[in-house]
């Protein structure tokens, strides 16, 4: 079985859980250590069971629990050069852990036995990646924190059955936005910025003549976007080019996601109550 876990996601901080019955990796440490590691005890995990975490960028809100987590549990942490050395620079103590595994951007390899591959995206980090997972006939697509969709990213996308990507903001939301500076909406408008809901639905569209089966909607601003704007874009597309049965879900900031499995529909196997979420796994906890 492969499944996925979005243990939170916003622009505050983002991870998620990419498992098979005999790996688990952890794509970003955006949240903090505590709180992955209860988000993780809700999927049945301990960290010391992570055979990685793999880094999309060096931003606090994808690697702001990595110092912590990997101190204390010793996991191999999966990234290009430049994102290791913008790490270490940032954290001195990342700077003394023994294991990490770096690859070059755009080469493919495998974690026990889900295969992994890199692909460059546009973003404002110092060498940011995309990640295709595939595990026997099934593949997952994950791509946060991008301005525009290049030629390459599709591609490598094609035969995806379940695709993260990032709806960041409402176009019309951030342009009123009183809050931020003229230059930063620049910025996050940006090619070298983040997805609109808007851009991430022609992305979709782009990949309808493939397997996609599923998208999960993710980073979504806090102030400039909301659950029912982003899938709402991204539904009427879909409508529109009459594939309306693609899932459209969305991952939210302040609690663990259903748990997918890849290459079957429906599958919301495991969706924690509040209970579970708040109380479930409290005794676990990291320093």
């Amino acid at each position: 079985m492969f499944t996925l876990t979005m243990l939170g996601s916003g622009s505050a901080g983002n991870a998620a859980l990419v498992a098979t019955d005999h790996c688990r990796i952890l794509i970003d440490g955006g949240l903090s250590a505590r709180q992955i590691v209860v988000r993780l005890a809700l999927c049945g995990v301990e960290p010391q069971q992570l055979d990685g975490v793999l880094l999309t960028h060096e931003h606090g809100d994808h690697v702001c629990g990595l110092e912590v987590l990997c101190r204390k549990f010793h996991i191999p942490i999966y990234c290009n050069a430049l994102t290791a050395e913008a790490i270490r620079y940032n954290c001195d103590s990342l700077g003394q852990h023994k294991n990490w595994r770096i690859f070059r951007t755009g080469a493919d390899f495998s974690i026990c036995d889900i295969s992994v591959q890199t692909f460059p995206v546009p973003h404002d980090a110092v060498e940011p990646v995309g990640y295709a997972f595939h595990a026997g006939n099934s593949a997952l697509g994950f791509i946060t924190d991008l301005g525009y969709p290049t030629k390459m990213l599709v591609e490598r996308l094609r035969q995806v059955h379940t695709l993260v990507i990032e709806t960041n903001h409402d176009e019309k939301l951030l342009q009123a936005d009183p809050h931020r500076p003229w230059p930063v909406k620049q910025r996050i408008m940006s090619r070298h910025g983040h997805l609109s809901n808007i851009a991430a639905a022609g992305v979709i569209e782009q990949l309808l003549a493939g397997k996609i089966e599923r998208v999960v909607l993710g980073h979504l601003s806090r102030d400039c976007n909301t659950v029912d704007l982003a899938s709402g874009t991204v539904r009427a597309q879909l409508m529109k080019f009459g594939r309306p049965e693609v899932e459209v879900h969305c991952a939210v900031q302040n609690e663990i996601g259903p748990r997918f499995t890849i290459g079957q529909t429906p599958a919301r196997a495991f969706q924690p109550t509040f209970d579970e979420f708040l109380f479930g796994a409290g005794a676990a906890s990291a320093a």
